[in-house]
């Protein structure tokens, strides 16, 4: 992300945006992109107007364009109504909207978010994801870092995983879902003892592919079925036969967290709920694109 900003010159290689050359020319490509870092970097004892209005000057626009643009986009991230407040009296989800309305100011091609939700709870979530989702619907192409799952899946037309800086997957969510195969029965059993048992039935069943996975925590074994949802019904009876008392069964798609565990080894966060904003495991982390007018 550094890199790509002009924060950071590469080792070697190359970077483009747009067509400009990043490295020859970064001044011209600052001119072309909007950055915004994991946690908001405007100044608390400004309104939210006055952010703003130094943001606009930065970029050098005249004192009565800066107060009329800082006014629409305001209105247009819905903070119109607390322009004139200190942001020290803001939410965290109305900073996080202040500080990425400082970088549309400009009205980017590309924006680069890093993390862009990071701490904030469910509502503030889908709230920005509605201002991302309208920033690529109006021409902006963007480029999130995200540790949440669900955020990639729901925003971009295209990610990209990465573990220890290398690319191991890209593509859409659907064909980087459709890597670790087919739908997956979750059995929830009443003894955690049991759990080498049912392991041992399912990976002989016929129905089952051999993949299994347990969560001795939860006491679930999941199993890939090889076919469809019809084998289901086998493996329960083998397992009841077998002696094991099945609480709940769920038949679920794969899912990117499913994805990520099996590309990388790693498991990161598939909700908000409960984050610290800790990194994920080894490094790993999914990059998502959507480039203006969703595919």
């Amino acid at each position: 992300m550094r890199l790509l900003a002009t924060l950071l010159r590469p080792d070697a290689g190359q970077v483009s945006i747009c067509g400009v050359d990043a490295l020859a020319q970064p001044r011209r490509v600052r001119g072309m992109i909007g950055l915004t870092g994991q946690f908001a970097a405007v100044d608390p004892v400004l309104t939210g107007r006055e952010n703003l209005e130094l943001v606009a000057q930065l970029y050098r626009m005249g004192r009565a364009a800066a107060k009329q643009r800082s006014t629409e986009t305001l209105e247009r991230f819905g903070l119109g109504e607390v322009a004139g407040n200190q942001v020290k009296t803001y939410s965290g989800g109305m900073r996080r909207r202040l500080d990425l309305a400082a970088s549309v100011l400009i009205r980017p091609r590309v924006l680069f978010l890093d993390e862009p939700t990071t701490g904030l709870d469910l509502e503030s979530r889908r709230e920005l994801w509605k201002e991302i989702r309208e920033l690529v619907a109006a021409g902006t192409t963007v480029l999130l870092t995200t540790q949440y799952l669900d955020e990639a899946d729901t925003l971009a037309d295209s990610i990209t995983v990465l573990d220890n800086g290398q690319t191991v997957a890209q593509g859409t969510p659907g064909e980087i879902k459709a890597r670790v195969g087919g739908d997956r029965v979750e059995f929830t059993l009443a003894d955690p003892a049991a759990l080498d048992r049912a392991e041992a039935i399912l990976r002989d069943h016929a129905g089952a592919d051999g993949e299994l996975s347990v969560d001795r925590t939860l006491a679930q074994v999941t199993a890939r079925l090889k076919g469809d949802i019809t084998a289901v019904a086998p493996m329960l009876l083998a397992l009841r036969e077998g002696g094991i008392d099945i609480v709940t069964h769920v038949v679920r798609q794969p899912t990117l967290d499913d994805a990520f565990l099996a590309l990388t080894g790693s498991r990161i966060k598939a909700s908000g709920a409960g984050s610290n904003g800790s990194g994920p495991q080894q490094g790993a982390e999914t990059g998502a694109g959507s480039k203006g007018s969703k595919r």
